[in-house]
C-alpha cells in the first residue's frame, strides 16, 4: 500500500474481521485495515510485537481475511511468530 504524504494514523479504517488467532496455545494478532480509497492491507503481529506484513492488496477485507487464514493454516503458527526482543 503507498502510504499518501498527509497519511494521518488517525486516518486508517480497520477491518471488523481483524481478530486473534490462537493455535497450540499461541496467539497472534490479525490486523486487517485501509486508508480510504485504498485497498485493504494484512498485518499478523505476534506476542513479542514482530509483524508480518503482506506485499499484497486484497479488494476486500473478507478476500484479505481468507488469504491470512489460508496461510496461517498452511505454514502454522509458528512461521508468525519471532523472537523476543533484546532490550
Amino acid at each position: 500500500m503507498e502510504v499518501p504524504r498527509d497519511f494521518n494514523e488517525n486516518d486508517l479504517i480497520d477491518s471488523p474481521l481483524s481478530q486473534t488467532y490462537t493455535r497450540n496455545g499461541k496467539t497472534v494478532s490479525i490486523e486487517i485495515f485501509r486508508l480510504p480509497g485504498t485497498s485493504w492491507s494484512i498485518q499478523v503481529v505476534d506476542e513479542h510485537g514482530n509483524s508480518t506484513v503482506w506485499d499484497d492488496d486484497f479488494s476486500t477485507d473478507s478476500a484479505a481475511l481468507a488469504c491470512v487464514l489460508h496461510e496461517l493454516g498452511r505454514d502454522g503458527i509458528d512461521a508468525f511468530i519471532g523472537s523476543p526482543s533484546k532490550g
